[in-house]
C-alpha cells in the first residue's frame, strides 16, 4: 500500500461549530471501516488521507497565520468524537497538535509562516521523538551535528503517511532540539514494525535517520519548552484523555446495539418471566445503566479538564495555574483509561458469549483501551493529583502530565 502524501485543498475551519460538525462527518466515514483496519494492522491511507483533508489539522493554528485558534475544549471534543469511530485515527494527530503548539509558543515566525502553510494546505506533522533507554533529554542517541541528523526513533505514530516530521535531537551543544525534517527527505526511512494488540491502525512503527540533511531555519529549542511553567504537556495530555473517552463511549454503543440486537436472555429470566429478551433482563439493565453513567462522568471530566485549559492558556501565568491544568487533565485521562478498559470488558458480560465470536470484532475495544493507556501508567496519575491535594506538591513540569 503506498504511504505517498498529496498535499490539497482542505476547507477552512473557522469556529468550534464547524470543527465539531466536521469531526461528526469524519467519524461517521471512518466507522464503517474500523473494523477491517483493526484487523488488518496495515498503513490506513485511505482514512488518514480523510483526516488530512477535513480541515480540521489546522484548527488551533493561530488566526494570523490563517487557523481557527480554536480552544481545547473543541479540539477534546474533536479527537473524542473520532475515537468513538476508530482510536487509533484519532491518536494520529497527537504529536501534530503538540508540535502546532510548541511552534505557537517558541516557534519563530518563519518556521510558523512554513510550517502553519502547509498544514492549511492538508499537511500533517508526524511524530519521532521517542527513543528506548535513558532517562533524560541528554541521553538520546539521536544527534544532530554539523547540520546533519543521525538517530533511530520509535512509536512514530502517523510519520508514515506525514509530510513533516518533528523529531527529538541534542545538538553539539548537548541542548534537546526538535527538528522538522520532510517525510522524504533522503536519509530517512520509515518501518512498518508495528506488531501490538491495540490501536493497530496507527502503526507506529520506527524511523531510522541517516545523516539526513537539516534546514537551520526548522531547528526549535525545545530545551526550553520545560524551563518555565507550560501548558503543552497537559493540552497533550488532554488529547489523549479524549481518546480513552471517545473509547468508553464506542465501546458503550457497540454494547448496547449487542444487547438490543442479537444477545439472548439468560434462561432463568425466560423461565421467570423477568425477560423475554436481553434488553429486559434486569441485570443487565442494572449494570448497563452503571456503566452509561460512568461514561457520561468520564465525558464531564474531560470537558471539566478542557474547560480549565482554555481558562489557563497556552502560556500559563504562573505554576499554580500550570498546576491547576495539569492536575485537572491528569483526573480526567486516569479516570477515562479506567472506565474504557471497564466499559470495553463487561461489554462480554452484557452481550453474552456469542459476543466473543471473531465476526464481530468487539475485543479491538478492550485491546485499544489497553494498548493506549500503557502508555501512561494510570497510577502515577493518581500520585500526582494526591500528593497536590493534600501537600500542595506541584505536579512535575515535563510532557507527561
Amino acid at each position: 500500500m503506498t504511504t505517498e502524501t498529496t498535499v490539497r485543498a482542505v476547507p477552512l475551519i473557522t469556529s468550534a461549530d464547524q470543527a465539531v460538525a466536521a469531526g461528526r462527518e469524519l467519524a461517521a466515514v471512518l466507522a464503517a471501516g474500523a473494523i477491517d483496519r483493526d484487523r488488518a494492522g496495515t498503513v490506513p491511507a485511505a482514512a488518514l488521507a480523510a483526516l488530512d483533508a477535513s480541515g480540521l489539522l489546522g484548527i488551533t493554528i493561530p488566526r494570523e497565520y490563517g487557523g481557527a485558534d480554536l480552544p481545547a475544549s473543541t479540539l477534546a471534543e474533536v479527537i473524542r468524537l473520532i475515537a468513538t469511530a476508530d482510536p487509533a485515527i484519532a491518536q494520529v494527530p497527537q504529536a501534530h497538535f503538540l508540535f502546532v503548539d510548541v511552534l505557537t509558543v517558541f516557534g519563530t515566525t518563519g518556521q510558523r509562516r512554513r510550517l502553519f502553510g502547509d498544514i492549511a494546505a492538508g499537511a500533517r506533522l508526524g511524530n519521532g521523538m521517542a527513543e528506548r533507554g535513558g532517562r533524560h533529554a541528554q541521553d538520546l542517541a539521536t544527534r544532530l551535528a554539523g547540520g546533519r541528523l543521525t538517530g533511530r526513533k520509535y512509536y512514530c505514530t502517523g510519520g508514515l503517511t506525514s509530510r513533516w516530521l518533528g523529531v527529538t535531537a541534542v545538538d553539539e551543544s548537548g541542548q534537546l532540539v526538535l527538528v522538522f525534517v520532510p517525510r522524504q527527505a533522503p536519509g530517512v526511512r520509515l518501518d512498518e514494525d508495528w506488531n501490538v494488540m491495540g490501536q493497530r491502525a496507527t502503526v507506529s512503527g520506527g524511523a531510522q535517520f541517516e545523516d539526513v540533511p537539516v534546514d537551520p531555519s526548522l531547528v526549535l529549542p525545545y530545551h526550553q519548552v520545560f524551563e518555565r511553567p507550560q501548558q503543552l504537556g497537559a493540552r497533550s495530555q488532554l488529547i489523549h484523555a479524549a481518546i480513552q473517552v471517545g473509547i468508553a463511549g464506542g465501546a458503550l454503543r457497540d454494547a448496547g446495539e449487542f444487547v438490543r440486537l442479537k444477545a439472548r436472555p439468560f434462561f432463568e429470566a425466560v423461565r421467570g418471566g423477568w425477560a423475554p429478551n436481553a434488553a429486559e433482563d434486569p441485570y443487565t439493565i442494572q449494570q448497563f445503566g452503571s456503566l452509561a453513567t460512568k461514561v457520561r462522568a468520564a465525558e464531564a471530566l474531560l470537558a471539566q479538564a478542557a474547560g480549565v485549559l482554555d481558562e489557563v492558556g497556552r502560556e500559563p501565568a504562573d505554576a499554580g495555574a500550570a498546576a491547576a491544568g495539569s492536575i485537572a487533565v491528569a483526573q480526567a485521562k486516569a479516570f477515562a483509561s479506567e472506565v474504557a478498559g471497564q466499559v470495553a470488558s463487561d461489554l462480554f458480560a452484557l452481550a453474552g458469549a456469542s459476543a466473543a465470536d471473531e465476526r464481530h470484532d468487539l475485543s479491538r475495544h478492550w485491546r485499544n483501551a489497553r494498548t493506549h493507556a500503557s502508555h501512561d501508567p494510570v497510577a502515577w496519575k493518581y500520585h500526582h493529583v494526591g500528593n497536590y491535594l493534600l501537600s500542595g506538591v506541584l505536579p512535575p513540569n515535563h510532557g507527561q502530565i
